[in-house]
Formats: C-alpha cells, structure tokens, sequence
C-alpha cells in the first residue's frame, strides 16, 4: 500500500465519490458537517462577545475592530488556500492521490511562512494600527490586547486552516468538524473563566477571551496533523518523498492570490465602514460591530455551503464533468437563498430580542436592531454573494470574484457610505444601507459570471 492510498475504513463516517450520483445528495453530505463545522467557529465568536459585552461598550467596540484588523491579515492566508485547495480537487477528482499529496506537502511550505510572519505583525503593530482609525483611546487598548493574542494564535490557526483545507478538498467534511467540536467546546469552557477570573484563573478581560481562543487553535491544529498523517482521513498525507517544488508553489500562488486580494480589500472594506461609523460615536460602532457579528453568524453557514459547492465543482472539472459541476453550483445557492430568507423574516420580527442577548442597554438595543432589520434586505440575495465566489474558487477561476469584490464594495459601498449619511440625513444608518446597495451589486455580478459559464474552462 502506497503512503498516499486513500484509507476508507479508517476514514470518515461514509467514502462518497462526489463526481457520481445524485448532485443534491453529494452536495448534502459535504455541505451539512461544513455548516455545523463553520458555525461552532461563529458560536465561538458570538460567546466571545456576548461574555465580551458585559464588559462594557469599549470593550465591544475594541473587540470588533480587532476582529476585522485580524481577518484582514488571515485573509492572504485563506486566499491562498483557495488555490491549494482547488488543485488537491482537481487531483482527487481525477484519482491522483499522490499529486494530491504533493501539493498539499507544498501548502506546509506556505503555512509555515504564515505561521512566523503573523506573531510578528501582531506584536508590533496591533496598537498603531487601532489608532490609525481614530478610535477612543480605551477602544484602542481593549482592542489592541485582544489583536496580540489573536495574531500571536494565528501560527496555530494557519496550520489547522491548511489540514482542515486538505481535508475539504479530499471529500472529507466530517473529520474537521468533529476536530472543531473538541476545539471549541474547550473555548466555549475557558471562556468567562479567563475574562472573569473565575476559580484559580486570573482575571484577564479582552484578553482572556483571546487566550481561549488561542488555546482552542492549538486544539484544532494538534489533532488536524495527527488525522492527516495517520490516515483517519480520506487522503493519507506523507513528508517522506518531500522536495520544494517551486512550480507548484507559485500554481498555488497565482490561483490564490486574487482570492488573498479578494479576502483583504473586502475586510479593508469592513474596516473603512467602521472608520465612517467613528464620528457618530462609541454607541454606533459598538452597534455597528453587534450587527457585523451576527452578520457573519449568519454567512457562516452560507460559505460553508459555497466551499461544499467549490469542492464538487473542482472535483468534477478534474472528471471532466463540466456540467455536473455547474449544477451544484447552482443548487448550493438555491439552497443558502431558502435559509437565508428564513433568517430575515426572524431578524425583521425579532430583532431587538436577538441584540439583547449581547447588550441589554437600551441606546444600543436601539441603534442595533435597526442596523439588522436594514441589512436583512441584503441577506435576501446573499445566496449568490456568499455560494458563487467559493464555487468560482473551487473551480480555481479567483481573478473574477476579485473584481467583482472590487465592484461590491470600492465602486458601490464605500462610495455610497461616505455620501448617504450626510447628503440624505441617514447618519449611521446611511453606512448599513450602503452595505446592501452594494450586495445587490455583487449578487446580479455573481450571478452573471457563473451563469456565462468561462470557468469551466479553467486550467490549475
């Protein structure tokens, strides 16, 4: 037996072949342990502030703002294992577990740069960068302790990003979500005992819930490097026949880098709508942060389902099943617009109700709730913005979803959000409405792109 022979049956609860049968079938064993995969990492999110929040509204704000600081820089991370994950696909599709192997020997390489690179950044630059947006200076310093830690776990977090991506790309969702489980029930625990000071632990704040997190990633890595390399997964993976290829390292590069862009301009863009939020005060961008939080809790779910699709739409390309590929594309978004619909209805109805659970003060209960049933509008369409670009990067076609990021929120969003306050009296309210001008935007784009069908024709 070869050291890259697929291992069943020690593998996952089930070995499907994701290129034969049923397409809704296919895209229902992959896609349901993604969602829950992906939501525990939006439970552990949301439990960080709701403990977060009885600190206080400096502590929510400098907890959001660092939040998207650290997306921004582990988004060149994640873009880059769009295109790993989109060959080790193409090749699993195609039945080559040991071109599979070899590039993901390579996503070592790339992670282990990530995993020296951002601890630095976060030591040194986590404060000034806080500043540089004009925030109240107790908004810096919970934010900024919260943003060290953060960075300083992202070694771990590359790492188990990178295997639970290979993991992914193989076929395999239930093993990463099993690992994430262990991950994040050991976060959720530690959680108000390191904020709070609870029993023999010290009262650490901000802090304390980055520390949880720090240690939930550390989890997630140590078991996704033991699945890997011991064969509990679909794909064994071995460093004994290891070279630097320097080829494929630069395919992975140049499919992943407009994904990086993508990733970065966009949570830039976040952080810009915040920095539009800052002149009407602490209230709003505490608010604007809830709303951006449960905003994410809600898309969680839905880039999970737009991996699931990804994954079929590679694996099917390398099959030569073009076709194929294009309808799960098609039937993860018809299946995140049903879910999506669901939640607006809830958020419209119930709004105030769902705030509360972070902030019971009324000023931001308020402020928040309206921020939500406005952005409730863009959920509607959300299928196509959150489903299509990961379908798109699945298929290793990532330049388009890039620009049509650029269209969303440079030519759209920002624009709208420094203007509607101001020239249509909206004031805070102007930013969120921008969001979703600029959502519909991207889902009528989305929609077109995939519907020409140029990137089946793309080579990795």
């Amino acid at each position: 037996m070869s050291d890259t022979e697929t291992f069943p049956e020690r593998g996952t609860s089930f070995k499907r072949d994701l290129t034969k049968g049923s397409v809704f079938r296919n895209l229902l064993s992959l896609a349901l342990p993604m969602v829950v995969n992906d939501s525990l990492w939006v439970v552990g999110m949301t439990v960080d502030m709701i403990w977060v929040g009885k600190l206080g509204v400096a502590s929510i704000a400098g907890v959001g703002v660092a939040g998207m600081a650290v997306m921004m820089l582990m988004a060149a991370r994640w873009g880059l294992g769009a295109g790993a994950n989109a060959m080790i696909a193409r090749f699993i599709g195609a039945g080559d577990a040991d071109g599979a192997n070899h590039v993901a020997q390579q996503v070592f390489v790339i992670s282990s740069v990530f995993a020296v690179v951002m601890p630095l950044i976060g030591i040194v630059f986590a404060e000034p960068l806080l500043v540089l947006l004009g925030l109240e200076a107790d908004v810096v310093t919970e934010g900024a302790a919260y943003m060290r830690i953060q960075l300083v776990g992202s070694a771990a977090m590359s790492f188990w990003m990178m295997g639970e991506g290979i993991m992914r790309a193989s076929g395999d969702a239930v093993n990463p979500m099993k690992i994430t489980i262990i991950a994040r029930l050991a976060h959720l625990v530690l959680d108000p005992f390191l904020i709070f000071g609870w029993w023999i632990f010290p009262r650490l704040g901000v802090s304390g819930a980055a520390t949880a997190n720090l240690v939930a990633y550390s989890l997630g890595m140590g078991f996704t490097l033991w699945f890997l390399f011991t064969g509990r997964t679909h794909l064994r993976l071995t460093l004994k026949s290891f070279r630097l290829d320097a080829s494929i390292i630069w395919r992975i590069v140049k499919i992943g880098i407009p994904a990086s862009v993508m990733g970065m301009e966009r949570t830039f863009g976040r952080m810009l709508l915040m920095w539009f939020m800052v002149p009407f005060g602490t209230l709003a961008v505490a608010g604007h942060t809830l709303a951006q939080r449960i905003e994410m809790s809600l898309f969680m779910p839905g880039w999970a389902m737009g991996i699931a699709g990804g994954v079929m739409v590679g694996q099917n390309l390398g099959a030569g099943q073009p076709e194929q590929a294009e309808r799960s594309g098609w039937l993860a978004v018809a299946l995140l617009e049903g879910f999506m619909a669901f939640c607006s209805l809830v958020i419209l109805l119930w709004a105030e109700s769902i705030i509360g659970i972070f902030n019971a003060e009324p000023g931001i209960v308020e402020l928040a709730s309206t921020f939500i049933r406005i952005e409730a509008v863009g959920y509607l369409v959300a299928g196509f913005v959150a489903a299509l670009p990961q379908c798109l990067s699945g298929a290793g076609d990532t330049v388009p979803p890039m620009l049509i990021s650029v269209l969303m929120i440079w030519v759209v969003q920002v624009p709208l959000a420094f203007l509607l306050p101001e020239a249509t009296g909206l004031g805070a309210y102007g930013v969120r409405w921008a969001i979703v001008a600029g959502n519909l935007a991207g889902a009528a784009a989305y929609a077109t792109y995939f519907r020409l069908g140029m990137w089946k024709r793309k080579k990795v």
